[in-house]
């Protein structure tokens, strides 16, 4: 009985910074397929920690108090290779960590790419995010934001969606009859694959992405560091020099690719921690330059 009782404790307080959970889209989910895919999410000590099989896209939406309101959004999208995500360690715990420092934060449950739900695997995921900023920005005054302070956030696989999603917003792949801007206002990449090149990309992000073999087209369509433009948005990046899973060459190409279109960019390169190096260090800990970035940036008040 007492364990039961700490159970539900757990399970109450991780979710009462957590409003509401919306599905993403209200109608008919475009590209897609009638399959019946169930969705399999693995539960750790009482958390939602990793999910695969996703079909129905979500928004879990985290408000800050009024009081502390910045007025500033991020869409967090969660790693795992385009296989799964990283629903815990790379959503609820950097929502809440948003969320106490005033900025509203919304974690995207993106559908994996699929053959067996899309007709074109390849922008599935993308539609999803460019829905996600779209749903944002026209709810920004029901939920007291900026419309020009909405960013997003992306780990690893999620980081390639969330440069996809800065690089690609010109060609909508969504209705959207209202015209609704669907430019990111800034992005934060975190251990990101950005490229879809041989020698740079992740082989599993790829593989489930763009299928075995990947055509040229769709390897030089979903190279992320290919598409930036003056008009790209504000980057913040951070990655670790010996991360044997995504090579760091992804973050610095891009990087590379900001300063030569005078994009304002700010990176954070660390020697040691491999994959993931972050998630073993407290969230309010390693956000720490992020947050000062957004202030001095003018993202938040």
């Amino acid at each position: 009985m007492k364990q039961l009782i700490l159970f539900l404790i757990l399970i109450f307080s991780v979710s009462l910074e957590a409003q509401q959970i919306i599905d993403l889209y209200t109608s008919n989910i475009p590209n897609s397929k009638p399959y019946p895919m169930k969705e399999i999410p693995t539960v750790q000590e009482g958390h939602i920690s990793w999910i695969t099989n996703i079909s129905k896209p979500t928004l879990t939406i985290y408000l800050p108090k009024e009081e502390i309101a910045t007025g500033a959004a991020v869409i967090i999208c969660p790693g795992g290779g385009y296989a799964g995500e990283s629903y815990l360690k790379e959503g609820t715990l950097i929502a809440e960590t948003f969320s106490r420092k005033g900025i509203a934060a919304f974690i995207l449950k993106y559908r994996l790419p699929s053959n067996l739900i899309m007709v074109d695997k390849t922008i599935g995921p993308l539609q999803d995010a460019q829905q996600a900023i779209k749903i944002v920005r026209q709810r920004a005054k029901e939920w007291q934001l900026d419309p020009s302070k909405i960013g997003i956030m992306g780990f690893s696989a999620g980081g390639h969606l969330a440069s996809t999603a800065g690089t690609h917003y010109n060609i909508s792949y969504i209705p959207n009859d209202e015209n609704i801007n669907l430019r990111p206002s800034f992005m934060i990449l975190v251990y990101p694959v950005i490229s879809m090149q041989d020698g740079l990309t992740h082989e599993g992000s790829r593989k489930h992405l763009l299928g075995d073999p990947a055509s040229k087209e769709h390897r030089m369509q979903f190279s992320n560091e290919l598409h930036v433009t003056p008009n790209t948005p504000p980057t913040w990046i951070t990655h670790a020099g010996d991360d044997t899973v995504v090579t760091v060459e992804n973050s610095i190409h891009f990087y590379q690719a900001l300063i030569r279109n005078k994009v304002p960019v700010e990176m954070h390169l660390y020697p040691r921690g491999n994959h993931g190096f972050v998630l073993d260090i407290p969230a309010d800990v390693w956000m720490q330059p992020l947050f000062s970035w957004m202030n001095e940036s003018g993202m938040v008040n």
